[in-house]
C-alpha cells in the first residue's frame, strides 16, 4: 500500500528529479503554459503553487525562499511583481491542468500546465 508516500518518482534519481521540476517551474513562470506529462504536470503543480503563496506574502523571507528553490533572480521577480497579485483574492488553486490526448511516440497522456487568467 502507498501510505504516506509524498511524491512521484518520475523514473528518475532524486538529483535528476529535483531539477526537472526546478526547469518546469521555472518554464511555467517564463511562458505562464507549459505542455508535458500528465504526472511531471501534477508534481510540477505542487512547487509552482508555493512559489505564489510565497509571492503573495511579498516579504524579504518568502522572496529568499523563492530563491532558494528557483535559483533566477529574473523569474523571481517576476512572480513577485506580476503574477502573484493577480492571484490576490484567491486562496489557492492558481494553475490549470488541460488534458491534450496522447503523445505520438510513446502514447503518454500528454497535458497543458497553465496559469489560470485574473477573471477565473
Amino acid at each position: 500500500m502507498r501510505h504516506q508516500i509524498g511524491t512521484r518518482k518520475l523514473s528518475r534519481p532524486t538529483a535528476h528529479r529535483k531539477a526537472m521540476l526546478r526547469n518546469l517551474v521555472k518554464d511555467l513562470f517564463s511562458y505562464e503554459s507549459i505542455r508535458t506529462t500528465e504526472a511531471k504536470a501534477k508534481e510540477a503543480r505542487r512547487p509552482a503553487e508555493r512559489m505564489i503563496t510565497l509571492g503573495k506574502d511579498g516579504s524579504l523571507h518568502a522572496r529568499r525562499l523563492a530563491l532558494r528553490y528557483l535559483n533566477d533572480k529574473a523569474i523571481v521577480a517576476t512572480i513577485f511583481d506580476d503574477i502573484a497579485p493577480r492571484f490576490a483574492g484567491r486562496t489557492g488553486g492558481y494553475t490549470r491542468i488541460l488534458r491534450l490526448g496522447p503523445r505520438g511516440g510513446d502514447g503518454a497522456s500528454m497535458v497543458r500546465l497553465e496559469l489560470l487568467a485574473e477573471d477565473e
